[in-house]
């Protein structure tokens, strides 16, 4: 049987960007209920304010870099370079985006969420970095 253990950080990447989803959720009703939401209008998009918005912008994050993370695992998976290292990056990107969604939905401090960003992004960019040297190296 194949090792499809570089599978589960991807399944905690999914779980988290639902967790925020239904987190959202629930922001977004609260603040249609309380009447503190702007509606747009004329093609606008709704304007969230708040608790709301925030939780709206840690979700939408959610749905930006990891494309390239699930599709580095999809790709790492088709080429057999599911190797620990891929591993080991793909628990860092995920680990990262976690600590990212903590401080972005909690104190959100820009420097320390962008310190989390980078480094989130650093892993992606060895696991693609190590994926090329498989594809066009056989390493």
């Amino acid at each position: 049987m194949k090792d499809l253990s570089l599978l589960q950080p991807v399944l905690v990447q999914a779980a988290l960007t639902f967790v925020l989803l239904f987190w959202m959720g629930g922001a977004r009703f609260a603040a249609l209920r309380a009447g503190t939401v702007d509606l747009g209008g004329d093609g606008e998009r709704t304007k969230w304010r708040g608790r709301a918005g925030i939780l709206s912008n840690a979700f939408h994050n959610q749905l930006e870099m990891p494309v390239l993370f699930y599709a580095a695992v999809a790709f790492a998976l088709l080429a057999d370079a599911a190797d620990w290292e891929m591993q080991v990056f793909a628990w860092a990107f995920v680990a990262f985006r976690i600590v990212h969604a903590a401080i972005f939905t909690t104190y959100n401090v820009v420097m320390h969420r962008a310190m989390a960003y980078l480094a989130s992004n650093i892993a992606l960019i060895a696991m693609w970095v190590n994926l090329a040297l498989t594809v066009f190296l056989g390493w």
